[in-house]
């Protein structure tokens, strides 16, 4: 087998994932929780501390238990005439998009959590959220639990389905434990570190074209505003709104400025692209010094120590104020993130541990737990919803994460020994009399096939996203004889197209859901999320719309790996894995915008292309004088050139048809891949040992696939056995 260079291929992976994967896959937002008992205590500046405190000393992670072999599933694609048949997805081209990134690599959304299913266990009005622990380390044999669903009133404003009032329609600010069992016997770390207090600039902004005094905290708003001028927010007037009402109330009623239309905030602005510029012209040992003080200030805060195992933490720096952002077209989008402050944050250590000191004189922290049935390390309330957590937890590479990453994938693998069943059951139920068992079958049908999130309720204030049951009849268009036409904003706000072909009862079910209904009325007037979950519990013990997404997802990488991988070359390997991976990423709708700089990208391959093009025209020049004994023309430049026989000149044009062959091959990768968002499937869905397995089966290096951050990730999948088969 020949292999090109190492230099040749780059890691199928996110250029930013090698730094930023850590904190940002252990930074989950999801809500909140009803209120739970735990030993708490107040503790001020951090002072309190046991006396018989316990030492620990760093070791390395143990192992995960040895990953036996599996026998290759059993599992096929039928016919295209059966319920287990895949959908023919015919993808629309993209009309909206977001996740922009300057580095054409950049693809990965880059967020373990985020792009968990939250509503996949969704409670109704009398159950309790799921708790922090519970998604981040479950267990593989979950109780099946069934939600009694009560009817969902509709209301006429987005006719959005609500929720009665309950006490658990407005949980506490305190999460419980998970009630899943003792996750550590020991805890130590040291809290979180907080971004610098706010050192004022003095630079004064104009209104109505002259300069305004503004008090440190006025001014520290008004530099996050003016620092995103020549961003598209300013286009955008739900941000600019947002932004007004929260930098008004700071200002006060009587200030100067009274409206945002006559503001300019360019002398700022201007200000903060010269201290940029600074930076930028910093000397490489001025920058080390910079990095080293970083560094000296956050080592404490990198590491704990779980059951005297030295792990590493996650996000344990507290962001700092700004304006939010969000994905999509959120609502919020432009409100003041206020500053954390340490009486927010709750933190969650062992007993015996010392209690970590508040880093900020005169404060405390708000609480100090010892929660032994959790895993995060500190959490506290979300400054824009109020409504969800912000947690620290320990890195993806930790031993806990790994083991929790192993349950989810094991809980997909036995969705094989279940799944023709299920398919069978909800076939047969496409025609049932009861509207609801017939609702039920066909979202289930949709959530198998094309991979739908189950879907939940949304507040005002919260992005107007759907999944399945919050499917409106609006957002399915029925196209004879049996396509239907999807067209909704998904999760993040990212716009999901797809026309698809189903089965002829789906299409005539669908038809039926949307007689006598509005455009704006629930398709599935009958459904709702709880109600959905605790049918697809009672089919398997666990299963929600993310095991079937997970399922979905590693079967076809592990089938498409399988099937196209012909016995290529190393760069033609990697093309089949990117082909694979795309289809995947299609199929969980994980788009991205078009980078920045893929225009310029494109533009240079197209100049190497050109360039080497014309060495060859100039190697030919030179052996066909060559062969008949004549001297080699000048250069450019009028130089004489080396003069060379034909075998070595035909060796380099060789070499250079095969330049050419790998640029406009990774030319056509970059045009193919430059909408899709490979890493988020990678991240979330794909079974690691698929691509483990499939590297060693071919001698692909791991590190062509998975870059740093993955291979910490999934360090528990790199004894699979080359014969693994999801």
């Amino acid at each position: 087998m020949s292999h090109s260079s190492d230099e040749d291929h780059k890691p199928i992976s996110d250029s930013d994932e090698d730094s930023d994967s850590d904190e940002l896959l252990c930074s989950k937002i999801v809500s909140k929780p009803d209120e739970g008992s735990s030993l708490t205590k107040k503790v001020q500046n951090g002072a309190a501390k046991k006396d018989n405190q316990s030492k620990y000393t760093g070791s390395n992670k143990r192992p995960l238990d040895e990953e036996k072999a599996s026998v290759q599933s059993s599992v096929k694609k039928s016919k295209l005439s059966d319920s287990s048949k895949p959908v023919n997805h015919k993808p629309v081209p993209l009309k909206a998009e977001t996740s922009s990134d300057d580095d054409d690599d950049n693809d990965c959304d880059d967020d373990d959590y985020d792009d968990d299913d939250d509503d996949d266990d969704a409670p109704n009005q009398n159950t309790k959220k799921q708790t922090p622990s519970s998604s981040y380390l479950s267990s593989a044999n979950q109780k099946m639990v069934k939600n009694d669903s009560s009817a969902l009133k509709q209301t006429n404003k987005k006719s959005k389905k609500i929720v009665k009032d309950s006490k658990d329609s407005n949980p506490s600010k305190v999460p419980p434990g998970s009630g899943e069992g003792k996750k550590w016997t020991s805890l130590v770390h040291n809290g979180v570190i907080f971004p610098p207090a706010y050192k004022p600039h003095g630079v004064k902004m104009l209104y109505k074209g002259k300069p305004v005094d503004l008090s440190p905290e006025q001014e520290e708003v008004a530099t996050m505003f003016a620092v995103m001028l020549d961003t598209d927010y300013m286009s955008k007037p739900q941000f600019k709104e947002n932004f007004w009402s929260d930098w008004r109330t700071i200002l006060g009623k009587n200030h100067t400025i009274q409206n945002l239309d006559n503001c300019d905030f360019k002398p700022i602005y201007e200000w903060h692209q010269a201290e940029k510029e600074k930076k930028k012209q910093m000397s490489t040992e001025e920058k080390k010094a910079l990095r080293e003080e970083k560094m000296k200030l956050e080592e404490k805060y990198m590491w704990a120590i779980v059951d005297g195992v030295k792990e590493k933490v996650g996000n344990f720096r507290v962001e700092p104020p700004g304006l939010f952002r969000g994905r999509g077209e959120h609502p919020k989008m432009g409100k003041l993130k206020k500053r954390i402050h340490p009486s927010d944050i709750t933190i969650n250590i062992g007993k015996d541990a010392p209690i970590p000191e508040c880093p900020i004189n005169g404060e405390s922290w708000k609480e100090i737990r010892h929660d032994n049935t959790v895993t995060w390390l500190a959490y506290w309330i979300d400054p824009i919803t109020s409504k969800e957590f912000k947690y620290v937890f320990l890195a993806a590479s930790s031993s806990l994460k790994g083991q929790s990453d192993k349950e989810k994938y094991e809980k997909a693998r036995m969705l094989k020994g279940y799944i023709q069943g299920i398919r069978t059951a909800y076939t047969k139920d496409f025609g049932n009399k009861d509207a609801t068992k017939r609702q039920v079958a066909v979202a289930t049908y949709l959530i198998d096939k094309l991979a739908l999130r189950a879907g939940n309720e949304k507040d005002d204030d919260e992005a107007d996203t759907v999944g399945c049951c919050t499917l409106k009849v609006e957002n399915v268009e029925p196209c004879p004889p049996n396509i239907l036409k999807f067209d909704f904003l998904g999760k993040d706000s990212i716009r999901y197209q797809n026309e698809v072909e189903v089965e002829l009862p789906v299409f005539k079910a669908i038809q039926q859901f949307r007689t006598g209904k509005k455009g704006s009325d629930d398709l599935f007037d009958k459904l709702d999320t709880s109600k959905l979950n605790a049918h697809l519990k009672e089919l398997m013990p666990g299963l929600t719309a993310k095991v079937f997404r997970t399922y979905n997802a590693s079967y076809t990488l592990d089938d498409m790996l399988s099937k196209e991988t012909k016995g290529g070359n190393l760069a033609e390997n990697i093309v089949v894995y990117q082909h694979a991976n795309k289809e995947v990423a299609i199929i969980c709708n994980h788009q991205r915008s078009v980078s920045k700089s893929h225009s310029a990208q494109m533009t240079r391959l197209n100049e190497k292309i050109d360039e080497l093009k014309g060495v060859i025209k100039e190697l030919e020049t030179d052996l066909a004088r060559s062969k008949k004994g004549k001297p080699p023309l000048n250069n450019s430049d009028g130089k004489p050139k080396r003069n060379l026989n034909p075998e070595a000149l035909e060796k380099k044009i060789a070499q250079t048809n095969a330049k050419i062959e790998k640029i406009e091959r990774d030319r056509e990768t970059k045009e193919d891949l430059k909408t899709v968002a490979l890493g988020t499937s990678r991240i979330n869905y794909l079974d690691p040992r698929i691509t483990v397995a499939w590297c060693k089966r071919h001698e692909v290096p791991i590190e062509k696939i998975f870059n740093k951050s993955l291979l910490a990730k999934f360090a528990w999948s790199l004894d699979v056995d080359p014969s693994f088969r999801f």
